[in-house]
């Protein structure tokens, strides 16, 4: 496999990524958390528009990094556990445990899910694959039935928050 432009991006992407999740359970300040966070969703919105999902990516940007990270940081400031000495904790031998379940469960994954990628050469994707256009034409064909089913169901939950917020009519 030799390396190419796009897959040094790729991979530089992949460590940026990695390493602001890294951040967001590392930092013990919860505003830096949720900034390692923010980076985290560019970075994945980012690797969606290397892979040609441009919609993913836009999604990720407008909601993921938009709406709700926005709510965490109004939540963070208006509770002011920004302050370090709100989330101290103290030293929990269960702690040992959890990084052996984590290093089990990074080995599992490194052996079901990695280890069967160095067999692949080339991944094919049609041209038009994550375009809005592709993802469209197949909401409104293929799939129109599901679609009309959550759209009345989102119809229902929001005439519903708006009847439980407002007692009277």
């Amino acid at each position: 496999m030799d390396l190419d432009s796009s897959l040094l991006i790729f991979g530089a992407l992949g460590a940026v990524a990695a390493a602001s999740a890294v951040g967001v359970v590392a930092f013990g300040n919860a505003v830096r958390s949720a900034l390692c966070l923010v980076a985290n969703f560019f970075t994945l919105a980012f690797l969606y528009f290397t892979l040609n999902a441009e919609l993913l990516g836009i999604t990720q940007v407008i909601v993921y990094t938009g709406a709700i990270m926005v709510l965490f940081l109004f939540v963070i400031m208006l509770l002011n556990i920004g302050a370090p000495q709100a989330l101290t904790e103290k030293r929990d031998p269960r702690l040992l445990a959890g990084y052996a379940f984590g290093a089990a469960l990074f080995a599992l994954l490194f052996t079901q899910v990695i280890l069967p990628l160095k067999d692949l050469n080339q991944p094919g994707s049609p041209d038009a694959y994550g375009s809005p256009q592709a993802v469209g034409r197949a909401l409104f064909t293929g799939y129109v039935w599901p679609l009309e089913m959550v759209s009345v169901l989102l119809v229902i939950g929001i005439v519903g928050s708006i009847l439980l917020a407002k007692r009277r009519i």
